[in-house]
């Protein structure tokens, strides 16, 4: 699974993109910090919108990718 262009350019300037690999499967995290702590992320088709106070983006499902979570500031896709 590759971290999706949209989270590398652009909506990450204060993030910190983690791409994780092993043999149970990949996993990316994007940690927006705290005061992201009241992220929501939904996902609609192949579409996930993650939204943060006044800010809103979306980006395509990696391929692969099973489960799309937040939590406490963190964005964690999960194959």
């Amino acid at each position: 699974m590759r971290v999706p262009k949209q989270l590398r350019d652009g909506h990450t300037d204060d993030a910190v993109v983690r791409e994780l690999d092993d043999e149970d499967g990949s996993v990316i995290t994007v940690d927006f910090g705290s005061d992201a702590a009241d992220m929501s992320v939904d996902v609609v088709d192949e579409t996930v919108i993650v939204v943060m106070d006044d800010r809103q983006f979306q980006f395509d499902l990696p391929a692969g990718a099973t489960e799309v979570t937040a939590n406490n500031g963190i964005l964690t896709i999960s194959e």
